[in-house]
């Protein structure tokens, strides 16, 4: 089985070509539970894998976590997966994407920087409260795409001095908050007074801080944009492995886009010759 491994400012990723190797949809799940395990296997983020679109898309994303369950969408994997659609011939220099939550669309910038249009917004909560360890949070919460992929925001000035035990507990904690039916991506994230945004996001499906995540990057420029009024500009989110770039535009049918860009970088092609691995 042939993969290619690829990440999206740090967020990394196996990517199979279904279409060559057929393997089953229901064996997905052990595969990813398997391949993503670092130190004993390939180790990633997240899995995909492209099959044969069902609709008007030039392929289908299939997009499972580390621990083999299967998410909505992925933003740096949706970027990741349209450079090695033109890189491999399935698809121009424009990709349409079929995924669990809608068709994403993409657009090669250059050799390694590539940008996608997010699912859109589909339930925000401007303000949420959640309390946690006799401490109340202030929230923002969005959801993209339909079924929505759920994301938690908070603005905590300063997050990036705290504690990595005590930021872990927080992210853990508000991920499976009992008022969250889908459980969060919790996104941290501080303005400092130049206007800079930083950003942390402990990811569902992974459990742990991840070094970007793309929808989480979306989901703060959207709700930066509602909450400071910022429109049609583009907002650098700053993450532990680089920078992403958001631009949230008006269209005349009053739906918000969210335009999500940054590297999309190659690391490795090989054979899986895992012997752990069955299906």
């Amino acid at each position: 089985m042939k993969y290619t491994k690829m990440h999206g400012a740090g967020n990394d990723f196996i990517i199979i070509n279904n279409i060559v190797e057929e393997i089953p949809e229901e064996s997905f799940s052990d595969i990813a539970k398997t391949l993503c395990t670092r130190r004993t296997s390939i180790g990633a983020d997240g899995i995909m894998f492209i099959d044969y679109p069902e609709s008007c898309g030039d392929f289908r994303m299939h997009f499972f976590n580390a621990d083999g369950t299967e998410g909505e969408m992925c933003g740096n994997g949706a970027r990741c997966i349209c450079r090695y659609a033109f890189e491999n011939d399935l698809s121009g220099d424009k990709q349409k994407v079929e995924t669990i939550s809608g068709v994403v669309r993409g657009w090669r910038v250059d050799k390694v920087t590539y940008k996608v249009r997010l699912n859109n917004p589909t339930h925000f909560i401007d303000e949420l409260e959640l309390k946690l360890h006799n401490q109340v949070y202030q929230c923002s919460y969005v959801e993209l795409g339909s079924p929505g992929l759920p994301h938690l925001l908070l603005r905590m000035p300063g997050f990036n001095k705290i504690d990595e035990e005590e930021l872990f507990k927080i992210g853990k904690g508000l991920r499976s908050h009992p008022s969250l039916t889908k459980g969060a991506n919790v996104n941290f994230y501080d303005i400092d007074e130049e206007g800079n945004i930083f950003a942390r996001t402990f990811e569902r499906g992974v459990e742990d801080f991840t070094l970007a995540c793309g929808t989480g990057a979306g989901s703060i420029g959207y709700v930066i944009s509602k909450k400071e009024k910022i429109k049609s500009e583009i907002i650098t989110i700053n993450m532990p492995g680089g920078e992403l770039r958001t631009q949230i535009v008006d269209n005349l049918d009053g739906v918000e886009d969210i335009f999500l860009s940054g590297p999309a970088t190659m690391v490795s092609e090989g054979i899986v010759l895992d012997e752990d691995l069955r299906f």
